[in-house]
This record gives structure tokens, C-alpha cells and sequence, in this order.
């Protein structure tokens, strides 16, 4: 509820947001919630993970290049803050990018303005950028790895999602909701001792694994309540006591 509250309050500010926590809780979903409801909704959203390109990727994919910069290049490319135009640009797992890109984003984030790769053009920009990490970005500032000043601008508005475990009673709300959006057929519920089984487990993989497990028990039983029988049967986990 307090993250609710502040995406109702940060969702038309022009201000960089930086969205904490562990992989598979739902930082994605939180960029989105702030990018749909807010003033730039009918604006395009953008969704990068800054750990699935090599570095040199990673500027063409954020900055864009032009021809000859590099071996491939054979046209000009517009990067996605160019692309974005006045939409929401969300960067994951933003502690991935090394220094030099830092230093190239950090300009981006201040200037409001992008150089292509291999260019020589200043280019106006103006979407928003929504970040995210599940790393201890204090630490790898601590270690030199990440910019401090580059932290400084992405946290204005810092949100911190907790993992699963350490709010339990959101479970079944989550279960109900993942039968309704993946069952297909018949109105289908997860038994209470099963719900219960369920808040037992500490969910490493959070909101990710849940939904993945509620899918594989759909999908494998074929009766109207899905019991702890169901789950020995389709065995996926073992539980960790808290």
C-alpha cells in the first residue's frame, strides 16, 4: 500500500526514479504502474536490461550510433532515448553498466540531450527514466564500481520492494490473481492447507516463482481444487521454515 501511494504521487513528475530489491518482485511491473497511470501514458515505454548487452551493445542500444562508427554500422540508428520521445525509458539492473556508460548516461540524465556513438551531434531528449537494481548500489559506490553522482540523480525517488517472504499475507491475494489471468476453463482455487503449504516456503525466486508454480499446477492437475495431494504428485519445492 505505501508503494501504491507513491507511484500515485511520483506518476506525472518528470523526476528519475530508482526501484530496489530482489529479482522477480515485480520491479518491472512497479515502471509500469508509474508510466501508465501517469501523464505519459499514451507516450511509448521502453524496457531495457543493462545486463543483457556487452557494453558496446549497450551504448548503441541506449544512445544510438551513426554510420561508420563501428564494423556493421552501415546507417544511422536511433537510440531508445531517442526513440522514447516523451516516454518512459526503464533501465534494469542498472549496476551492470560500467564506468564509461555511466559517465554517458550521467550527461544524458543532466543535459536532457544524447550523442550518438560514434557522432559528434548533441540530440535533445525528453523521456523519463525509471531504473532498477538488485544489487547494493552503496557498496559498489563504496568498491568504485558505480558512480556516486550518477546514484545521487537516479534516486530522487527511490522505491524499495520487499521479497515475498517478508510480506506473506500478500500469498493468496497473488495466488487468486495468477489462477484468474492464466485458467482458461473452469473457475479453479487452490485448497486453504495448500495456501497455507504455500506461505510456509520462502520464495527465492519471489513473485516469479510463484507465478510460475500456480501456472505448473494448473497445467498439470486436473481437478477444481488444487490440493497439497496435487503438489507431491507435481513436486517443485522444498520447504524452508522461516
Amino acid at each position: 500500500e505505501k508503494i501504491f501511494k507513491t507511484i500515485e504521487r511520483v506518476k506525472d513528475s518528470d523526476f528519475p526514479v530508482l526501484i530496489t530489491g530482489e529479482s522477480g518482485v515485480g520491479k518491472e511491473l512497479i515502471a509500469r504502474a508509474i508510466h501508465y497511470s501517469g501523464v505519459r501514458s499514451k507516450e511509448p515505454f521502453f524496457a531495457e536490461n543493462c545486463g543483457a548487452f556487452t557494453e558496446t551493445l549497450l551504448e548503441s542500444e541506449l544512445f544510438g550510433y551513426v554510420r561508420g562508427a563501428f564494423t556493421g554500422a552501415v546507417s544511422d540508428r536511433m537510440g531508445i532515448f531517442e526513440l522514447a520521445g516523451d516516454g518512459t525509458i526503464f533501465l534494469d539492473e542498472i549496476g551492470e553498466m560500467n564506468n564509461d556508460t555511466q559517465k554517458r548516461f550521467l550527461r544524458v540524465i543532466q543535459e536532457k540531450e544524447v550523442r550518438r556513438v560514434g557522432g559528434d551531434k548533441l540530440i535533445k531528449v525528453n523521456s523519463r527514466v525509471i531504473c532498477a537494481t538488485n544489487r547494493d548500489l552503496s557498496k559498489m559506490i563504496a568498491d568504485g564500481t558505480f558512480r556516486e553522482d550518477l546514484y545521487y540523480r537516479l534516486s530522487v525517488i527511490e522505491i524499495n520492494v520487499p521479497p515475498l517472504r517478508e510480506r506473506r499475507e500478500d500469498i493468496p491475494l497473488l495466488i487468486r490473481h495468477f489462477i484468474k489471468k492464466h485458467e482458461k476453463g473452469e473457475a479453479r482455487e487452490f485448497s486453504k492447507g495448500l495456501v497455507e503449504y504455500f506461505k510456509k516456503y520462502n520464495w527465492p525466486g519471489n513473485i516469479r516463482e510463484l507465478e510460475n508454480d500456480v501456472v505448473r499446477l494448473l497445467t498439470l492437475s486436473d481437478n477444481v481444487i488444487i490440493d497439497e495431494k496435487d503438489l507431491a504428485e507435481n513436486r517443485m519445492m522444498d520447504i524452508e521454515m522461516r
